[in-house]
């Protein structure tokens, strides 16, 4: 009986925060750009000010990740985040072909709802209230249960300080009683004119099939290639560093590690040096039990952890400083575990002959669960990069760390926790999602030629020569194409 109770108690509340917000967004419909840039600003002062306490709160919900890096998220979803967005025209008129005589204007989607992951729960909060204000809209957030707390805090300080510099209130809001059903009845209240799902392949399905406009992502399995020209001492730190990156959580992180045989030994060699432990079939079979649950699905007891916890709970010894574990592979789906998304401190390694081999597994890869995310490759040959680009990803990450190059930290990619991996993973959008996609554009067209006394001529040069007969020569299309060709030059449209 409680826990129905609770049930109806949180579909009740994911209703009013909708209805609440919908009348704010009209409010923040309104406003100009110097009051939302007033606004925006100021969200992101709290986001800053508070970004160690909530990268802290997060840690302490979930175990997942590091305080540190998820400190550096808060400040990436919103001080770099501001920087990137700032000269965004999302009011108004922002943009005028005055050739053409088209006038675009700016036009806010209206109520959105945010699905927040339990990985990135207050960084991703955090941006997309921001990116939802930039474009005047309103937003419903639905946390994630592990992480609720964390996110619950993110939203009100971000409410808060909306309002705080003027925003209507209410136009944020955030379930404090997380259930499915409230989740459910917020993707499909009238109030909501878009959904922004961050989650799990299931979540995110059902965002799509709420019957109303959505963005969501899929699931990375990112492939990182070390092709024998590349700095093999760097493209190890990168990885390294990306897969240590809050022990692993971005979606963007690499997966599989993939050399040539030319240079196997010596890129183990460099991983070794550098803190990677290659794990025998044995160890690699413990710690791949320990990691999955329901056939591919993570273990929630190993999202996020470090080397040394996820080898002790595996029951291995490994050397003191190990950052990442690494296990070989000999083939991609059922029988190969770790050739599937693993958002921890672990990594697939396969060695191949040439590209071409290396090209084919990429492409397995991919299509074992992230298709259209991201792919990595370390190499100096600018060639090699294009051959790479005709893989099925709308991200093709060069000499960086996969994670911080995905969300356009290391990169010129928009700064964003939303990635979108367009129709081939299931997506609308292959883009890394601003501001910019929560507008709806009104177009101003004037006419610039004038039909009203050119059109008949054409016509009746049409009908004169046609007539009414059933059958046409050759002769005759050809002279009317020279009589329409003729009256175009005479108009000056040719």
């Amino acid at each position: 009986m409680e826990s129905f109770d609770y049930d109806l108690q949180s579909v009740q509340e994911a209703r009013n925060l909708a209805r609440k917000a919908k009348l704010a967004q009209a409010e923040l419909a309104k406003f100009n750009c110097e009051q939302i840039d007033k606004i925006v600003r100021n969200m992101v002062k709290a986001a800053e000010d508070n970004a160690v306490s909530l990268a802290q709160m997060a840690v302490e919900e979930t175990g997942f990740g590091k305080v540190e890096d998820k400190t550096f998220k808060n400040r990436f979803a919103s001080t770099e985040l501001y920087e990137f967005i700032k000269p965004m025209k999302t009011i108004g008129v922002i943009k005028e072909d005055k050739v053409n005589k088209v006038m675009e204007i700016a036009e806010p989607v209206g109520l959105l709802m945010g699905i927040i992951p339990s990985t990135n729960p207050t960084s991703t909060a955090i941006y997309k209230c921001i990116i939802a204000v930039k474009s005047r809209n309103g937003i419903v957030i639905s946390p994630h249960p592990s992480a609720a707390k964390c996110t619950l805090r993110a939203t009100q300080l971000m409410h808060d300080a909306a309002v705080e510099a003027g925003a209507p209130a209410n136009i944020i809001g955030c379930i404090s009683k997380t259930s499915m059903d409230a989740t459910n009845e917020l993707m499909k209240c009238d109030e909501v004119n878009m959904i922004i799902a961050t989650g799990g392949s299931a979540m995110v399905k059902a965002a799509y099939s709420a019957g109303k406009p959505a963005l969501g992502v899929g699931p990375g399995n990112v492939p990182a290639y070390i092709e024998r020209t590349a700095n093999i001492t760097k493209a190890v730190k990168n990885i390294i560093a990306s897969k240590t990156f809050d022990n692993g959580t971005i979606c963007a992180s690499e997966q599989s590690v993939i050399v040539e045989e030319g240079m196997r030994d010596q890129v183990m060699e460099e991983f070794r040096r550098q803190g990677g432990y290659f794990m025998t079939p044995s160890e690699t079979d413990k710690v791949a039990k320990n990691l999955f649950v329901r056939g591919h699905a993570m273990s929630a007891k190993m999202v996020g952890r470090s080397a040394e916890v996820i080898a002790n709970a595996a029951g291995i010894s490994i050397p003191p400083g190990t950052k990442v574990l690494l296990g070989e592979q000999q083939g991609v789906g059922e029988g190969y575990p770790l050739s599937y998304e693993k958002l921890t401190t672990v990594l697939a390694f396969y060695t191949v002959k040439d590209w071409h081999e290396a090209c084919d597994l990429c492409f397995k890869l991919l299509n074992n669960g992230g298709v259209g995310h991201s792919i990595s490759i370390h190499t100096e040959d600018s060639d090699m990069v294009m051959k790479f680009a005709e893989k099925p990803v709308f991200r093709i990450l060069v000499n960086t760390s996969s994670s911080q190059g995905g969300v356009g930290a290391s990169t010129g990619l928009s700064p964003a926790f939303t990635l979108g991996c367009g129709t081939w993973g299931g997506s609308a959008t292959s883009d890394n999602v601003t501001p910019m996609h929560l507008i709806n554009i009104k177009r101003v067209a004037y006419g610039i030629k004038d039909f009203t006394e050119n059109v008949n001529p054409v016509y009746s040069a049409c009908t004169a020569q046609l007539g009414n007969s059933s059958s046409v020569s050759e002769e005759q299309i050809q002279s009317l194409v020279n009589e329409v060709l003729t009256l175009l030059k005479k108009r000056g449209d040719c």
